[in-house]
Order: structure tokens, then sequence, then C-alpha cells
């Protein structure tokens, strides 16, 4: 079912990415996935604990998600190869932590548009003109 770069896709297979998004994207969560399943035991309590959190308040959608999760589980391999205390990379404060790793990726097309809508619903209540119709960027 795979395509080569150059070859059009098929109809089936453009059909099925409108629904269900790039297969690509598919692929390397999959490969992902396989690699947190090989840390050892507390590396991979903490890589499922962000990645839980990265699902509800990530910035990011498709490819911009799994470059963040590729990254993730790159951080997590280098830590246990290196014996590193989960605190360590963590710290004190993981919420904290995880914010400051997800301000790295682009905020995705969902989270964009509905910053947008409620930035600008705000300005419509207090009376003042939309951020969105003068053209500012509020990514």
């Amino acid at each position: 079912m795979a395509t080569e770069p150059n070859e059009p896709k098929s109809r089936y297979l453009h059909y099925l990415e409108v629904v269900t998004g790039p297969l690509e994207d598919k692929k390397r969560f999959r490969q992902y996935r396989a690699r947190v399943k090989r840390l050892p035991g507390h590396y991979r309590v903490a890589a499922e604990a962000l990645e839980r959190y990265l699902m509800h308040f990530g910035p990011a959608d498709g490819s911009g998600a799994m470059q963040m999760y590729d990254d993730l589980a790159e951080l997590l391999e280098r830590s246990a190869a290196d014996g590193t205390p989960i605190r360590d990379v963590f710290g004190q404060d993981p919420v904290e932590f995880v914010e400051a790793f997800m301000a790295n990726y682009p905020l995705g097309q969902y989270r964009r548009r509905e910053r947008r809508r409620f930035t600008d619903a705000i300005a419509r209540a207090a009376g003042e003109e939309p951020a969105s119709s003068r053209g500012d960027d509020l990514s």
C-alpha cells in the first residue's frame, strides 16, 4: 500500500489519510511506542506519564507532535543509558519541565484556532476589534 516518494497516491490512500491523518505519522508513532517499550521500567513510566500529559495539553499535532515524541524518546533513552535519575531529568516540578519542553514546539492547528477564537471573543466582549481582523498573529 505504500507509494514511492514521487508516485501519486491512490484515491483510496488519499481518502484514508483525509479521515485518519497521514499514514507516515502513524508509522512514526508506532516506532516511538516501540522505543518507549524498550526503556527501563521507571523511565517507561515517566515517558508514558509525559505522553499522557502531552496528549491533553501538548501544543502540537501531526508531524509537529511526532517530532516532540521522537525528542522525548531520545531524551529518555540517553538518560537511561547515562543512568541519569528521573528527578535530574524532570526536576522537582515536572509540570515546569513539561511546559518548558512544550515551548520548543509549534502550536497545533486545533490549539492555534481555539486560542484565536477565545482571544477574539474576549476582544469582542470588551468592545474591541478582534486581533484576527487586524491581522495580528496569535500563534
